[in-house]
């Protein structure tokens, strides 16, 4: 139960309401008492969120190196082969992670940087070439969903995205063609993994995209989720 003080007191500060005057007072303190119960959850609840804020992404603090890029289903990759013309080939990966090429039915490359998907064709192609020399070149990324931005809420086009290096939250909006008009863009989150830890970081994109605040701008690292909520209001 609400301890009897707090209603009092919530009961006074609720400005007064010019009724009839045919409403008796008792039946004012008791509409007045009602809305006074009323606010109580309310004034809780914000409390509880004030309480525990999310963290905020600091620009830079996160700043690494982007790894290695991994083939993933969907990217096209160019196949040459020193030496064996009829051997060389531009194909895509398909949805299961594999690429065939003549002599190489069945090959997974998702996963594999493309130094090692070529030192894998080189292996497979040992039986039929001699010295093999292989080099793998990709044209068109997508890359695997592990190493994707995800985008998703009020963005104008949600969508996932190819990583790339020093990528950042600015960059993304671009690339999504910014905020829809319902976005609340200043309680967008990042979900990010961190050591197997999952964390929730706040950012700022109202701040970013409409007042031009480059303090908001953040980097991006392989695999975040940017979800932007949708304004009550």
């Amino acid at each position: 139960m609400v301890h009897q003080d707090a209603l009092n007191q919530l009961s006074r500060e609720i400005p007064t309401v010019k009724f009839s005057s045919h409403v008796p007072d008792r039946l004012l303190a008791k509409l007045r008492r009602a809305a006074a119960v009323f606010m109580v959850p309310v004034i809780f609840i914000v409390g509880c969120v004030g309480a525990h804020p999310l963290p905020e992404a600091s620009p830079g603090a996160d700043r690494v190196s982007a790894p290695d890029y991994l083939i993933g289903p969907g990217d096209n990759i160019q196949i040459f082969v020193w030496g064996s013309p009829e051997l060389s080939v531009q194909v895509p990966v398909r949805p299961d992670g594999h690429v065939s090429t003549p002599l190489v039915e069945d090959l997974m490359a998702s996963g594999r940087t493309p130094t090692q998907l070529a030192r894998d064709i080189e292996k497979a192609l040992e039986p039929y070439v001699k010295d093999t020399v292989v080099t793998v070149m990709v044209n068109q990324f997508a890359g695997p969903y592990s190493q994707q931005i995800r985008v998703i809420g009020e963005a104008t086009r949600p969508q996932a995205l190819p990583y790339r290096e020093h990528m950042t939250v600015l960059d993304v909006m671009i690339a999504v063609g910014g905020l829809t008009q319902f976005a609340a863009g200043n309680k967008a989150t990042i979900v990010r993994e961190v050591d197997g830890a999952r964390q929730q970081l706040r950012v700022r994109l109202d701040d970013l995209v409409k007042d031009g605040d480059i303090g908001a701008n953040v980097e991006m690292l392989p695999g975040d989720i940017l979800i932007v909520p949708e304004s009550w209001f």
